[in-house]
């Protein structure tokens, strides 16, 4: 017998119920848990890297309390709209069914982003100094909330026979249910079984994530000698990692038959791209414990050139 013919035999069985406990209306699964998580442990981070650039903490927990609950609000409204047929008829679990995991992280992102960057503009604080010390903290949050999504068994993946395939195994998890009602009639299930699936969103993106904040923590804030530009790395890093993703998934809406994950991507891109050209002419007010951090004894930008003009002969 071939080592291929034993893989299916070597997938990780995942036997877990998504739902923690029970309160009325409310559901409490380990997608909220995580996510809850998630988000402490990000802004924990995010508050802690804005005040080593000179931020005071109580600023950056304003603006946390500001772009946290627009996060949610974001996240939970894009998933409304992408899955619209399961809120026509009972629009009151759009609040009360949010535990249940029903939320979309490109949603979290721009509305977070966008509620903690007014917030920032309004009271007039270093935006491109924030915005660097937010994107560590929302990728960690990301990736913590994705745990989540390995235990329930979330965002419906393709089968594969590879060896860390997952087979979720509680008749509760979305991916049991489907394959239930979906079995392939080349492949049928035993009682009880499933078939084992690639683990998208707490597999790939979870060590995705975390890798994308590698490289933000030890490599973008080391290298990059602009205000607001780790965030824009983030911003085009994980739409790159989101975009690819997508291949691995069939439960996604579609535009033109295009995953509109794919689509919110390309979008992220663009804006990362046109965010930084902006960031680079204007990246707002800078403190010296940012200045010191990265440009040490080199001249600020544009020092170089007000001390040319000033050695200019008349």
């Amino acid at each position: 017998m071939s080592v291929l013919a034993l893989l299916p035999f070597l997938s990780i069985n995942i036997d877990i119920n998504p739902v923690m406990a029970d309160f009325g209306p409310f559901t409490l699964t380990w997608h909220g848990l995580f996510t809850a998580l998630g988000i402490i442990g990000g802004v924990s981070l995010s508050v802690w890297l804005a005040k080593k650039d000179g931020i005071p903490p109580e600023v950056g927990q304003e603006i946390a309390l500001v772009g946290v609950p627009c996060a949610i609000v974001g996240a939970r409204l894009f998933y409304v709209f992408e899955h619209w047929d399961r809120f026509g008829d009972e629009p009151l679990k759009i609040v009360t069914g949010i535990t249940e995991g029903g939320i979309t992280l490109y949603g979290g992102l721009l509305g977070g982003v966008l509620g903690g960057l007014i917030y920032a503009l309004w009271h007039k604080w270093p935006i491109g100094i924030t915005l660097d010390a937010a994107a560590p903290g929302m990728i960690l949050g990301q990736g913590i909330g994705r745990i989540g999504d390995l235990i329930n068994g979330e965002h419906l993946a393709d089968k594969t026979g590879l060896p860390w395939g997952v087979k979720y195994l509680h008749p509760d998890s979305p991916q049991f249910q489907y394959w239930l009602n979906h079995p392939d009639p080349n492949h049928p299930l035993k009682p009880l079984d499933t078939y084992a699936v690639h683990p998208v969103a707490g597999g790939y993106e979870l060590l995705g994530d975390f890798v994308i904040l590698a490289l933000l923590l030890l490599v973008m804030r080391r290298i990059v000698r602009v205000p607001g530009w780790v965030f824009c790395s983030y911003v085009a890093m994980y739409g790159v990692l989101r975009f690819i993703l997508s291949y691995f998934r069939f439960d996604e809406q579609t535009i033109a038959n295009v995953p509109v994950p794919q689509l919110v991507s390309g979008i992220l891109l663009g804006i990362a791209v046109l965010a930084a050209g902006i960031l680079y002419r204007k990246p707002g007010p800078l403190t010296p414990e940012y200045a010191e951090r990265v440009w040490g004894d080199l001249p600020l930008p544009g020092e170089e050139k007000a001390d040319s003009d000033a050695a200019a002969p008349a």
